[in-house]
This record gives C-alpha cells, sequence and structure tokens, in this order.
C-alpha cells in the first residue's frame, strides 16, 4: 500500500507514505487558529517566557508578518518576520513563524535553520521540535523527523497532533512497529479528530505483510471518521487487500494508491461565543463534575459505584509482600494480597499544622466500623522516599500572578526535594499538557523547568492530573515510597478531554494523594468560576486524602506552600490487618483519628478500599 501524494515536497513512492497534506501544509495548519489570532494574542496560543519580554517594534512586525503568513503570503510574511527576528533575536514565536513561511515558498533548508533557532532558544516548547520534524519530513530527513517529532510528544504527551504527526514520522521511517503502537496509543485514549492513525497504523501493517490487520485499521478509521475526505482511498484500499488476499502469493504485487487532499476548514472555536456566556457554560460543565465526583463518593457506603473506569493493577504500592490492584477503582482501592495487609498513608494537622511526632499510640483505626486484629507497622513519611508530581496552571487566567506563582513553587520544590531518593518532576498546563521537567532530584532542573513556563491558553487540568497521577504510579517500587500530587490553579477547567470524576479515581488507583493550592484572588463579591473553581480543587485533595489550600491571595501562595511542605514531610504509613476480613468483593470503609497531647488532630488520608473477592493464585500474586 504505496500511497505517495503529489505535494509532498518530493516525497513520492516510499513505502506507507501516507501524506495526505503536506509536511508545509501541515506545519502551516498548526498556525491557522482560530480566528487567525497570533501566539501573542489568542488564548489558545502557546509562548515561550522569552517571547514575553519582546519589545514593542518587534511584536508588531511580528504581527504584520502573522497576518500574511494566515493569508497564505509567505513571501510578504518574511519581510516582516525577519525583522523581528532582527530587532529581538530571541524571538521564539518569529522564528516558528519565520519557518513557516519558508515552508511555504518551498525553501525547506531556511524553515529548518528557523525551527532549529527556536528550539536551540527555548526547549521546552513542543510545537517548535513538531515544525523541525516537517521540516525535516520536506527535506526526507526520516530519521531526524521521527527523533524531533518524538521530542515534542515527550514534551506534550496527551497531544493528538503531535501523536498524529509521530505515527506518520514514523511511517516514513519505516519504523512500523513504533507507528503501530502510537496509533494504539491515542485510540486507547479520547481520541475525536486523530482517526488518521489508523490510516497510517493500516499501511505500517501492510508493508509487514499483515493484511488482515491493515483491514481492521482501515475499518476502524471508517467508523471513526465516516466523512473524512480520505474514505474513499480507504474503501478503495480495502477493496485492494481484499483482491490482494484471494490471491496466490506468488502473484501478490503492491498497490499503488495516489490521492491528494484539502486543507480542512477552519474549526469554529469557542471564542465565537460571548465570554461571559461561556463562562457560565464551563462553570456549569465543571459544578455537574464536581457532583457527579462527589455522588461517585457518597455511593461507595453502600458499596456500590458509578464508575465506569476499567483500572489497571498497579503492582507498585503497599509494604511487602506488596498489594496488588483489580477490578474497578474508586474511593479507595481494591484489596488482593496474599497476606491480607492493608497500608494507609495519613497525615494530622493542629489548627492547621502538620504534627510530626506521632506514634502508633496517637491513631486509631476502624476498618468497616471495627478495630484491626493487627498492627503491623508504623513509620513516619520522612523515612519514605518523595515521589513527587508539581501541575502548575499556566493558563491566561493566571498571567497576572503567574510570576510570583513561580517564585512559590520553584522555592516550594528546593525545600521539599531534599531526602535521599527523593524525584519530582514538573506539568505546567494550558490547553494542553506539558512535561517540562521529567522525574529528577536536580533542583536546579526543577526550578530551571518551572521558570520555562509561560501564561497562555485554556486549562486542561484534569487532563493533567490524570497524567500525572498515572505516572507517578507507574515507577516500579521495590519499596515503600510517597507519592504526592501539587496542584497549584485556580480550579477552572476548560480544555480537558477526562472529567473531574476519573482524574479522582486515577489518584486513588494509583495511591497518590492530591494537594491543591489556589491561586484565586479572594474579592468582597467571588463570582461563579471562583466559587466553583474552589469547590473542584477541594474535592479533588479530599477524596484522595489530601487537603486543599486556599490563601485568597498572592501574598498568601507563599505561606501556603510552606504549610504544604510541612504536611508532605509529616506524613505517616500505617499497616494493619483488619478484622472479620472477607473477600466478598464489598467496600471497606477506613476511619482514622488521632489524638496529641489530649488534641483531636485533623486527619487526611483515604476513605476504604475493596476488598477483591478473588483469592490470590500464589504467594506472589500478579493480576
Amino acid at each position: 500500500m504505496s500511497i505517495p501524494n503529489s505535494n509532498m515536497g518530493g516525497v513520492t513512492g516510499m513505502p506507507g507514505s501516507l501524506g495526505l497534506i503536506s509536511p508545509e501544509q501541515f506545519t502551516n495548519d498548526l498556525w491557522a487558529i482560530s480566528g487567525h489570532q497570533s501566539p501573542l494574542e489568542s488564548p489558545s496560543g502557546s509562548l515561550s517566557a522569552l517571547d514575553l519580554k519582546a519589545p514593542g517594534k518587534a511584536r508588531r512586525e511580528f504581527e504584520k508578518g502573522y497576518q500574511l503568513l494566515m493569508r497564505k503570503d509567505h513571501q510578504g510574511a518574511v519581510g516582516h518576520l525577519t525583522i523581528a527576528t532582527a530587532i529581538y533575536p530571541s524571538f521564539v514565536s518569529a522564528h516558528n513563524a519565520l519557518g513557516t513561511a519558508y515552508l511555504g515558498l518551498g525553501q525547506n533548508d531556511q524553515a529548518r535553520a528557523e525551527f532549529f533557532q527556536a528550539v536551540s532558544l527555548d526547549d521546552h516548547l513542543p510545537n517548535s521540535f513538531l515544525n523541525l520534524g516537517c521540516a525535516e519530513l520536506a527535506l526526507r530527513h526520516f530519521s531526524a523527523a521521527q527523533e524531533s517529532i518524538q521530542k515534542a510528544s515527550a514534551l506534550a504527551p496527551l497531544d493528538l497532533t503531535v501523536l498524529t504527526a509521530l505515527a506518520y514520522g514514523q511511517l516514513l521511517n519505516r519504523d512500523y512497529n513504533a507507528a503501530i503502537t502510537t496509533a494504539h496509543h491515542v485510540h486507547d485514549r479520547q481520541h475525536e479528530g486523530a482517526a488518521m492513525v489508523h490510516f497510517y497504523a493500516a499501511a505500517a501493517l501492510e508493508e509487514q505483510g499483515n493484511l488482515a490487520q491493515a483491514r481492521q485499521e482501515l475499518g476502524t478509521f471508517l467508523k471513526e471518521d465516516p466523512k473524512s475526505p480520505a474514505a474513499g482511498v480507504a474503501l478503495h484500499v480495502m477493496q485492494e487487500l481484499d483482491e490482494e488476499a484471494k490471491r496466490p502469493s506468488a502473484q501478490i504485487s503492491p498497490a499503488t494508491v495516489s490521492f491528494s487532499f484539502s486543507q480542512n476548514e477552519p474549526r469554529s472555536g469557542s471564542e465565537q461565543i460571548p465570554q461571559n456566556v461561556r463562562k457560565l457554560m464551563q462553570a456549569s460543565n465543571e459544578n455537574k463534575q464536581i457532583a457527579d465526583a462527589e455522588a461517585d463518593a457518597a455511593c461507595l457506603a453502600c458499596g456500590t459505584t458509578e464508575s465506569s473506569l476499567s483500572a489497571q493493577p498497579n503492582p507498585n504500592f503497599g509494604t511487602a509482600p506488596s498489594p496488588k490492584l483489580s477490578g474497578t477503582y474508586n474511593d479507595g482501592f481494591t484489596l488482593h494480597a496474599s497476606i491480607d495487609e492493608v497500608p494507609v498513608f495519613f497525615a494530622a494537622t493542629d489548627h492547621g499544622k502538620s504534627v510530626t511526632t506521632l506514634t502508633a499510640k496517637d491513631v486509631e483505626i476502624l476498618d468497616d466500623h471495627k478495630a484491626p486484629a493487627a498492627i503491623t507497622g508504623f513509620r513516619t513519611e520522612s523515612e519514605l522516599p518523595l515521589r513527587l508530581g508539581i501541575v502548575i496552571d499556566t493558563s491566561s487566567s493566571i498571567a497576572d500572578r503567574f510570576k510570583f506563582e513561580q517564585d512559590a513553587a520553584s522555592n516550594f520544590l528546593q525545600k521539599v526535594v531534599i531526602g535521599q531518593g527523593d524525584i519530582a518532576f514538573v506539568i505546567g498546563v494550558a490547553n494542553s499538557v506539558l512535561l517540562a521537567q521529567d522525574f529528577t532530584a536536580d533542583q536546579k532542573l526543577l526550578s530551571h523547568a518551572v521558570g520555562e513556563l509561560a501564561p497562555s491558553g485554556g486549562t486542561a487540568l484534569w487532563d493533567a492530573v490524570t497524567f500525572a497521577a498515572d505516572k507517578l504510579a507507574s515507577l516500579s517500587e521495590p519499596k515503600p515510597v510517597a507519592r504526592i500530587l501539587v496542584v497549584i490553579s485556580d480550579g477552572e477547567d476548560n480544555s480537558s478531554s477526562v472529567t473531574l470524576k476519573r482524574a479522582i479515581n486515577r489518584a486513588q488507583r494509583g495511591e497518590v494523594t492530591v494537594y491543591t493550592v489556589s491561586t484565586r484572588e479572594l474579592t468582597g463579591h467571588p463570582d461563579v468560576a471562583f466559587l466553583v473553581g474552589e469547590r473542584a480543587l477541594t474535592t479533588l485533595a479530599e477524596l484522595t486524602g489530601g487537603a486543599a489550600f486556599a490563601p485568597g491571595s498572592v501574598g498568601g501562595l507563599k505561606g501556603s506552600l510552606v504549610d504544604l511542605q510541612q504536611v508532605v514531610r509529616g506524613r505517616y504509613l500505617i499497616s494493619y490487618k483488619p478484622a472479620s476480613f472477607r473477600r466478598d468483593g464489598q467496600y471497606r470503609a477506613i476511619n482514622i483519628t488521632a489524638q496529641k497531647d489530649g488534641h483531636k488532630l485533623h486527619v487526611y488520608a483515604r476513605k476504604g478500599y475493596f476488598a477483591s473477592a478473588a483469592p490470590p493464585s500464589g504467594e506472589h500474586d500478579h493480576d
């Protein structure tokens, strides 16, 4: 199934070359955002922190060049964008736009040079790496293209445009297994508008001689996007695959199909809805998600659930022998271990201050309303390695207080990631999820990543929480560790593909405790968005055994992070054997209370777990 394209910049006859649009056109489409607004003024743009320092004259030249670029006047755009980069050489958006204009003119080497400069200036922007990959495709540097797009995917692991481009680049580089894997990764999550990955997977499978699965991928593509301009081609290719399957093997010859693709019309974006109406709609939707999450938690008391989440086993939490997760995970985990032992992380505070001197005698536990048969372990979490994720809201809604937020977050990381074996990662969240820094113990790298973030766009907060919780739970840990997720946000979500309830479920499933710090400024008459955002953050924290901090002002943010630092380092791990334990699949509530010097303490802990109905298959049972 060799599918060349008439405008692929000379890339013809390449196996599996499904270039429905050229790399040049693909790159231009990245800039063709709704309303033809530039990244400097669009609510959905992606900015480098360097761009915020561009002088006014450079910004004006950039805007002129950008508007010409949107009108496909590539030569005119080059003139203004060249001036913008000459005035301010560190103008990342201008280098990306100039590279796009050069691609439109077919000057691919110049395009590559501009995109390379953008990457060199700021290596935290996935779009720059994606653009560089497109230029490499146009130059037929397929290995380099795949490498660049993979870097974009590492930074923006949930971005469907990046993942689709990655599958395309892998296909052209003849990395067929990788292209198929990427397509399946996209299919496993909500992926409206990304059905084309199945076309790429089909081409890869055909190159491997797997005609049956290639046909199946094409069928999936047609099911997901029956009105696609490529639908007719898919039907034609399926017919050819059917014909090939009927022929004797000696007579089989590669099918050759040629087609081109017109640019999609710009989608009508939410910018066309009045801002006040859009905010009310978003608040109403988020309010419903909060109610769903709270109702799901309430159902657990009677042993029922509304969750549709199919949980995957997490082999990494708990004490040895390690419990395993199975079944549907909700407000707690499913106990499935060779020894019926329950590990619980908790924190205790006294009037907001962390209590770090508790002993087992100061703590009482009720499991299914009964005292445990035996306490098998008690230790402070300060003795445990820390696995910390920090999600920082970088949306336009917090632009006026973002610098203070950055400084407070950086200082928090320097004070918390200090123990032997501690590691952390940094995520910025706007319209998409940006992995600014992967797991590291290097405080300089963590602080640098925080400093590279810039405010722009909307907020896919629940996508970020889900991704971060899964990332924390994914590490293989031979011994107990503390999994903490800190979310610094105003709680407003308007771009996620998953719900708040799903995000909470994933955090609970991975034994991840979420602490939230609100960036909202408390005013005399808070609006609906304020109230809903605060409630969402509180629900997220409380249902994962964490705590919600609402300082109410920019000045109070640093103080809240100091308090959070005490809580994070003042947590405990207690394990016990439940009394009258039965493997009946029922939900078992946990209630932990603590006192110190006659003071009743506030305890933060998960609410319960499900007792697996299936007995373990052996001493080292794995689901």
